[in-house]
């Protein structure tokens, strides 16, 4: 599988997991807790396959800074998590990061 096939499934991975942890509720609900076990392990297992070909720097960069994004807006969905003027701004800053050194850096290894 490709490398970036295996971080966008990471990502998704690590944000279904987040969001199941806070739904466990510290862990005391046997449902959620056992989709965030399961998915945070799928997440770190495709990360490991990412870090084969892609260099660990990039795609942690990616894998973070896409999946806070992400799982900011599905709190603001699911969960009626808040997010400001300034929340709004980080996150086009964290997309501009991911955007730069997808495209304009040397070490993304493509």
């Amino acid at each position: 599988m490709n490398a970036w096939i295996y971080l966008a499934v990471a990502i998704l991975s690590e944000v279904i997991a987040t969001s199941a942890l806070k739904a466990s509720e510290g862990f005391s609900k046997v449902g959620p807790s056992i989709l965030v076990v399961f998915f945070y392990g799928v997440s770190f297992y495709c990360l490991s396959q990412t870090l084969k070909s892609v260099p660990v720097g990039v795609a942690y960069a990616i894998w973070s800074g896409v999946g806070i994004v992400f799982i900011t807006l599905v709190a603001w969905v699911l969960h009626g998590q808040k997010i400001d003027l300034w929340g709004v701004i980080g996150m086009a800053m964290i997309t501009g990061g991911v955007v730069v050194m997808n495209t304009l850096s040397k070490t993304s290894g493509h």
